[in-house]
């Protein structure tokens, strides 16, 4: 099948992207490379993969990439850490807004004329900023609280256009939501603003990336957000490529959304202090203070994925520490070749 994805030069997509070409499929990436600049992927000169450069708020574009596909994985977006939150809030709704209009209008008007099939989109977590219901499943963003946030409510919108291109035009659709996806290939974005915490800038304002590198660079005491008691359930991005690639071809995801990740929770401490042992190992005494939390900093975010391991036959299964094996090298070489 040939597949059209948005965000493609995305920390996602630079997982998704690689396993649909191992699945046998033709993929076609569209970029603008606004966030961090031109990169190399190892699948650049793959036969069956064509790397596009251009704007996903334009429909006529598209709408032309779109000739010919089967699916189309909607996965473009401004998106950042914690910090973009309140650093961005208008230009994070309005800015997605554009870019998920433009895809329906162009998935849309692909489907009236016959071969688009579907289209996956790509959620996020932060639909959930206030549930209060834990594991939390599929429909309690619908049952809780809007989220607080820009992103997490314009990430709501995103579902919302689905259901209303479904009852209008009658695409159909699949919403995947990844629950704190960590992995490689992540760098600091081109328009970060500078942020410290304690005497080291933040690279990404992602917790494990940073965790990661505050302790590589040496910083003892480790500074964290908040008290530490936050709850995650860290995914491997391996996994969750899987999981999105088994929503897209499942027959029984048509018009479904599913919590892709891993069910195990694990708290900012457990993570700060696995991250510091891996690194210094049992000669150094782990230490922390902690600094004062940024605004949108969910507490506790815990999915249930039983609905994915039923209906798609997935479930996420590297552990955090597996996904720490390969992350701290890979953050490890980039300090030392200066990008983060």
């Amino acid at each position: 099948m040939k597949i059209l994805v948005t965000g493609a030069a995305g920390f996602v997509s630079g997982y998704l992207i690689p396993e649909l070409l191992e699945l046998g499929h033709e993929v076609v990436g569209l970029d603008n490379h606004s966030k961090y600049g031109t990169l190399e992927k190892s699948y650049d000169g793959h036969p069956r993969y064509r790397l596009v450069t251009g704007d996903a708020k334009r429909v006529d574009l598209l709408t032309e990439l779109l000739e010919g596909c089967d699916h189309f994985v909607a996965s473009a977006a401004m998106i950042g850490g914690i910090t973009y939150f309140h650093a961005l809030a208008y230009d994070l709704l309005a800015e997605n807004e554009r870019i998920i209009a433009a895809s329906f209008d162009a998935a849309i008007a692909a489907h009236r004329r016959g071969r688009l099939q579907k289209i996956t989109i790509v959620s996020s977590s932060m639909v959930f900023e206030n549930a209060n219901e834990f594991p939390t499943p599929e429909g309690a963003e619908r049952r809780s609280p809007p989220p607080s946030s820009t992103y997490g409510f314009q990430k709501l919108a995103c579902e919302y256009y689905a259901q209303g291109a479904w009852e209008q035009y009658k695409l159909p659709y699949t919403i995947c939501r990844p629950f704190n996806c960590v992995g490689i290939g992540e760098r600091r974005a081109l328009h970060d603003t500078d942020v410290t915490s304690g005497n080291i800038k933040l690279a990404m304002s992602h917790v494990v990336p940073d965790i990661v590198q505050k302790i590589l660079k040496g910083q003892d005491p480790l500074h964290i957000l908040g008290s530490g008691d936050q709850v995650r359930c860290y995914t491997y991005g391996g996994d969750l490529a899987k999981g999105i690639a088994a929503a897209m071809f499942a027959p029984g995801a048509r018009n479904e959304d599913f919590n892709l990740s891993i069910p195990t929770a694990t708290t900012v401490l457990e993570l700060s202090e696995l991250v510091w042992k891996k690194i210094h190992g049992e000669a150094v005494p782990f230490r922390h203070v902690s600094d004062a939390p940024y605004p949108y900093d969910v507490q506790r975010r815990v999915p249930d994925c039983s609905k994915a391991q039923r209906v798609l036959g997935f479930e996420a299964k590297t552990s955090l520490s597996e996904t720490l094996d390969e992350v701290i090298p890979w953050i490890r070489e980039e300090i030392r070749l200066g990008r983060i």
